[in-house]
């Protein structure tokens, strides 16, 4: 199991875990045993993706009664939606994309954020403005722990959390990778066992996906250094 969270928000969504799950909650009277299951395998850090009408209240719901859990909004990609997700008491804030009226939400709203990149300049541009950790997304699409290593020369001050069409087999290498911190995926939650509400099976791949921030393991050596504030 990886190591017990903070129990204060980290300065950085980099820091809560080496692998946060992303997960889309169609229904809210999923999110709670959902959130449960996920953190008894051992990855408490969640992202529930402002994807679906049921996610701002699978927020709520998890918020109140998995205090365990440390919830997250994903998707975040109106400036609106940042002061919603956190008022619902999400505790940090991820975004595929940004615009500077996002960014400006997201700073705002007071808790850990990850705006997305997909390109160098996108990230130059963020550091601009005091921005060290990102999203990098779509990961897999956009070049992969190749992009990602050859900006680590001449950007070794960014720190991202690649994410998009990560699996086991991937997140390893990823993990691996000086300015990775953590690496988001929805594996562990597949969405045929979220429908069966087979939470045990969900438990079970959460335990296998925690194993991979553990010491001695394929990129355990990654995440070092202090994070940024955000």
């Amino acid at each position: 199991m990886t190591s017990p969270l903070p129990s204060v928000p980290a300065a950085s969504v980099l820091d809560l875990a080496p692998v946060v799950p992303v997960v889309v909650v169609s229904d809210a009277a999923d999110a709670v045993p959902l959130a449960r299951a996920l953190v008894a395998g051992g990855l408490p850090a969640i992202e529930v993706t402002l994807r679906t009408p049921a996610a701002l209240d699978a927020i709520r719901a998890i918020a109140a009664e998995v205090p365990d859990a440390v919830v997250g909004a994903g998707t975040v990609i109106a400036p609106e939606q940042a002061g919603a997700s956190t008022a619902a008491g999400a505790r940090f804030l991820v975004s595929p994309g940004w615009t500077d009226a996002l960014l400006a939400a997201m700073r705002g709203a007071g808790v850990p954020f990850l705006p997305g990149v997909s390109t160098a300049s996108e990230v130059v541009a963020l550091l601009e403005r005091g921005v060290r950790d990102m999203k990098f997304f779509p990961a897999q699409a956009v070049g992969g722990t190749a992009f990602l290593r050859s900006l680590a020369g001449p950007l070794p001050q960014a720190r991202f959390c690649p994410t998009g069409g990560i699996g086991p087999a991937d997140a390893p290498g990823y993990l691996s990778l000086s300015n990775v911190g953590c690496v988001g995926g929805s594996w562990m939650v597949p969405a045929d066992a979220v429908a069966a509400g087979d939470w045990a099976r969900i438990e079970e791949l959460a335990r296998s996906a925690a194993r991979l921030g553990e010491a001695g393991a394929p990129g355990s050596g990654s995440r070092t250094g202090s994070g940024s504030q955000v």
